[in-house]
């Protein structure tokens, strides 16, 4: 395993330990928000850190390509979650955000899913929307965090780029899939 894998790897076995810290956090015990802080913000500079040695070393690897997304959407979806509804923060995510974030990323999974399954082979790149949706949904998990009181300046935004990634990666995923279709139509 190369040293990018073992980051990406560290990211989704911290997310038990930055649930916890949610689950735990109350008024009288608000150091959990600054433990879930922390492990929030080596997660978002760990994903940065392995795709940059990734690169740089030429270490890109099979088990890269799902375990560094995977280690994203785990922390970011359990990030909205614990943030939402379920949170005793007093500033938290409205449930619609929550549902529009796990929904883009479950619809990504089905589709991944279908493909994989339709043409036995799978290649997983991020988009430039993709990326930038990871970006501002981190950013708004932070101002949450932090419990700023004008976070929803970074919600919306994630918002938007969630959903325009979404549409985005749809439309890749039906280009894929009728193209299969179109060459065994053809052959």
């Amino acid at each position: 395993m190369n040293i990018a894998n073992k980051i990406s790897t560290f990211r989704i076995l911290s997310v038990p330990f930055f649930v916890a810290s949610l689950i735990y956090y109350s008024s009288e015990r608000h150091y959990f928000r600054f433990i879930a802080l922390g492990i929030f913000i080596l997660g978002v500079v760990s994903d940065a850190v392995d795709g940059y040695i990734a690169r740089k070393a030429k270490q890109q690897s099979r088990a890269g390509l799902i375990l560094d997304p995977l280690g994203d959407k785990l922390l970011l979806m359990s990030a909205f979650v614990c943030l939402s509804g379920i949170s005793r923060m007093s500033l938290s995510f409205p449930f619609w955000v929550t549902l529009i974030v796990i929904s883009r990323d479950t619809i990504i999974l089905l589709g991944t899913l279908v493909i994989y399954l339709v043409k036995q082979n799978l290649d997983i790149y991020p988009t430039r929307w993709g990326k930038l949706t990871t970006t501002f949904q981190m950013t708004a998990v932070i101002s949450v965090l932090l419990q700023f009181r004008f976070s929803l300046l970074f919600w919306w935004p994630a918002v938007i780029f969630t959903v325009v990634s979404g549409f985005d990666y749809t439309r890749r995923g039906f280009k894929i899939l009728y193209g299969a279709d179109n060459h065994r139509n053809n052959s």
